[in-house]
């Protein structure tokens, strides 16, 4: 907003600026090349049957290897087993470049979210991201 109109703002008026800056941005976001690469790689994981049976069977593993590390049940053999499928399911090209678009994709946003952070003195996306995180 401009200097000029700051002290006639309304925090009605401030809160509908911040929302269409957000549109804006996210909309901005859509048509960054990273973006752009990411989505047509996720399209074409998604659209490949037999790579999406090994994501399942991938998933059932992992599930599988995680209720057992629950109840103390893992072994080294579990764990192998899963590297191993992870290992399988990244050797698919569709998938090593799904893989590596959602890297670059993850590295601009966080860039982003730095560059929102500094004026707040927070983290950005930590705080809009939940208190769940890894």
């Amino acid at each position: 907003m401009s200097t000029d109109t700051d002290a006639e703002a309304t925090p009605t008026d401030v809160a509908a600026e911040a929302d269409r800056l957000a549109t804006e941005l996210g909309d901005a976001i859509t048509d960054l090349p990273v973006y752009e690469t990411f989505r047509d790689a996720k399209a074409e994981v998604e659209a490949d049957e037999e790579l999406q049976e090994e994501i399942r069977e991938f998933e059932q593993i992992r599930e599988e290897f995680m209720l057992a590390r629950q109840t103390g049940e893992a072994s080294r053999e579990d764990l192998r087993k899963l590297q191993n499928a992870q290992e399988e399911l990244h050797d698919y090209p569709k998938m090593s470049e799904f893989l590596q678009a959602q890297n670059e994709l993850e590295l601009r946003l966080q860039e982003l979210n730095e560059i929102i952070s500094e004026p707040l003195s927070i983290d950005f996306g930590g705080k809009a991201g939940g208190c769940c995180e890894d």
